[in-house]
């Protein structure tokens, strides 16, 4: 062969090799060189493909963070703020994950139910008496706190990390195929994942003490920071502090923090708007709930925002794959009529809530 056209066919190689390269590189890129993102069909794979809801949703990334769209949302101001039980993780088998824990602790715990106080097992059977007749004690989200506080008093944060991780592993009683610790709704996960993929600063703001929520959290694959994770409070303490006040004690070397015994605040409703002006300090655009304690964080979302926003509630509708309740449902879908919310249904907008390895037991349980 000429070894002038040996050499054109080698050039002419070189270029298509160099061509497939550059085409490979822009198929996984922007225009501008950017990595391209996953789209919301493809991160929420556990939703209905004709979902209303998550076509909203979708719609709604798209727009905010289009450069070219009037309703552009810069990364900083992008916040989403999520409810935990109900919205993200199991919050009927039968009662609360907090809930759970604190019966076990006080009632059938065999290293402290002898030590439990009046107080504390007063507030555990309040608990199994609402689980098993459904009788409502007002009082109980206030007293359930101080009764966890108490409970719990003493603890460094990394032994009640390691409490909570052990009672995660006990078997969910009305599933197959479910630990406490695996609760979470699969569906809801993703949606954390598609906000994140988008550049969403992602909180949990919960009714559930923040210690506990943040040990539920760790371990799982849900990937947030103790800093994003926000709920009820009790106090915190050092070891060598006893009843002297913080304002006259300092830390010392041979210090640990642990708790303190005391119930600060419970984070519900109103509250849950005072934490998000004080922890977060910029409004959020988006808001995740399913009770009427989450309705203030969600009118506060979209009431006189400078940017889009949007408020979603999960309504638990589906009583075949989940303990649901189908006249909370309806009340849910009838003030997100009222308020411009957007309804979630879990029966109609979710292919699965666990996972298909998961079943619940309904009324066998």
């Amino acid at each position: 062969m000429d070894k002038n056209v040996s050499s054109a066919w080698r050039i002419i190689a070189i270029v298509a090799i160099v061509m497939l390269v550059i085409v490979a590189a822009y198929s996984f890129t922007n225009g501008d060189g950017s990595e391209k993102k996953k789209t919301g069909e493809e991160i929420l794979t556990y939703w209905e493909a004709d979902s209303d809801t998550k076509g909203k949703l979708i719609s709604y990334i798209e727009d905010v963070t289009d450069t070219k769209s009037k309703d552009y949302i810069p990364v900083e101001s992008r916040i989403a703020v999520f409810d935990f039980d109900g919205t993200l993780f199991c919050e009927t088998d039968p009662n609360y994950f907090d809930y759970t824990m604190l019966v076990y602790r006080v009632l059938e715990d065999p290293d402290y139910k002898d030590k439990a106080s009046d107080f504390e097992i007063s507030v555990a059977n309040k608990i199994v008496d609402h689980n098993t007749t459904g009788k409502s004690y007002p009082e109980l989200p206030v007293e359930h706190g101080q009764a966890v506080a108490s409970a719990f008093k003493g603890m460094t944060l990394a032994e009640l990390d390691s409490y909570i991780q052990k009672f995660k592993k006990q078997p969910m009683p009305s599933y197959d195929g479910m630990l406490r610790g695996d609760g979470w709704y699969l569906p809801m996960k993703q949606v954390i994942s598609y906000l994140q993929e988008y550049d969403f600063t992602v909180y949990i703001v919960s009714g559930t003490d923040r210690f506990l929520v943040r040990s539920i959290v760790n371990g799982s694959d849900v990937e947030l920071p103790n800093k994003q994770i926000i709920g009820s409070d009790e106090n915190v303490v050092a070891t060598g502090q006893g009843d002297t006040d913080g304002l006259d004690y300092t830390f010392k070397d041979t210090d640990k923090v642990i708790t303190g015994g005391e119930f600060i605040i419970k984070n519900l409703k109103m509250n849950k708007v005072s934490v998000i002006v004080q922890e977060i300090g910029e409004q959020p655009v988006l808001s995740f709930g399913n009770t009427t304690g989450d309705a203030a964080m969600a009118m506060y979302t979209i009431t006189n925002n400078q940017y889009k926003s949007m408020a979603f509630m999960l309504c638990c509708d589906d009583i075949e794959r989940e303990n649901g309740n189908i006249e909370k449902a309806n009340k849910m879908y009838d003030l997100c009529e009222q308020y411009g919310w957007i309804p979630v249904s879990m029966k109609n907008d979710w292919t699965t809530i666990y996972g298909d390895d998961v079943t619940y037991k309904g009324n066998s349980a």
